[in-house]
């Protein structure tokens, strides 16, 4: 594409349209992106392997431009930006609790209940199981 801006002619506008789909982009490209790239021969992006996503394990890298202003490049190190890059790909712990759905809130409510049940006085499976193998500890130790 910007190899298409280059050249600024109606046919590479036309083709640029073609695959972007869009008036605005096609615009931008030829008067924004373009003109910064004009002595550049090739290489105009940069790549970064992230790693792989948790969820599936599909491949993440963040794709950015070559040229940026020197101001710019002194303040964030690659690694601040891959950084800024992930919190805005990977989702939070509040959102990936939020995203498991209502069944992992309605576990804790049911062991929360249960808890709360024991405490007042009311058994549950599990608090029975236990009591009776405590009984039979102490038959067993007053046997012997």
């Amino acid at each position: 594409m910007i190899t298409l801006g280059k050249k600024d002619s109606l046919h590479a506008r036309r083709l640029a349209f073609a695959v972007l789909r869009n008036e605005d982009m096609v615009k931008k490209l030829f008067t924004e992106i373009v003109p910064r790239f004009k002595d550049r021969q090739g290489g105009y992006t940069r790549i970064y392997k992230l790693g792989w996503r948790v969820g599936d394990a599909a491949p993440l890298s963040l794709i950015e431009w070559v040229t940026l202003s020197a101001a710019e490049e002194k303040k964030k190190t690659p690694v601040k930006r891959v950084k800024e890059a992930l919190k805005k790909v990977t989702p939070g712990k509040k959102a990936a609790a939020a995203g498991k759905g209502p069944e992992k809130g309605a576990k804790k409510e049911k062991k929360a209940k249960a808890t709360e049940g024991q405490k007042e006085g009311k058994e549950t499976k599990k608090g029975k199981k236990s009591e009776k193998r405590k009984e039979v500890k102490e038959e067993e130790k007053g046997k012997a």
